[in-house]
């Protein structure tokens, strides 16, 4: 497998930068669950942050299990061939977080719809410290990555 181009490597932060919508991926009683949910990535891709309840299937189960995955994929623009859409997988660990008030600015920021979730008592934010990462820029462009090679891709 070939080294990691620059332009995928651009291609990837970008990926990770504007998407907002990620399948989080969770064990439930020894199966897997994805769930949809929204992300902000850390800016140096040390951490990708959720907002959920912890009524939320998803939630239990990183309370019990916390290797997870996180997929963010582009959007499906209807051409030809689907498989040339960029997408990554995260897969690391989930941690519960205390209040962050920056973290809550910068979340707001990004979803302004969602402060009503910040007066439930059932939400809170977790942060998923990455593992290690597999991303495809398009079909048959594979790649590997590691915790520190993705933290290289958020520093291009």
């Amino acid at each position: 497998m070939s080294a990691v181009t620059p332009e995928d490597t651009a291609a990837l932060a970008r990926l990770l930068r504007s998407g907002r919508i990620a399948h989080l991926g969770t064990l439930r009683q020894g199966a897997p669950l994805v769930s949809m949910t929204l992300y902000l990535a850390a800016p140096d891709f040390s951490a990708f942050h959720v907002h959920v309840s912890r009524l939320a299937w998803h939630t239990q189960d990183m309370a019990t299990d916390p290797r997870v995955a996180l997929s963010v994929a582009e959007s499906d623009d209807r051409r030809t061939d689907p498989f040339t859409l960029a997408r990554v997988t995260v897969r690391g660990e989930a941690e519960p977080l205390a209040h962050d008030e920056a973290l809550k600015t910068a979340w707001l920021a990004r979803f302004p719809a969602q402060a009503v979730n910040f007066e439930l008592a059932d939400f809170s934010f977790w942060r998923i410290v990455p593992r290690d990462a597999r991303f495809v820029a398009g079909f048959g462009r594979i790649r590997n990555l590691s915790a520190a090679a993705l933290a290289a891709a958020a520093r291009a």
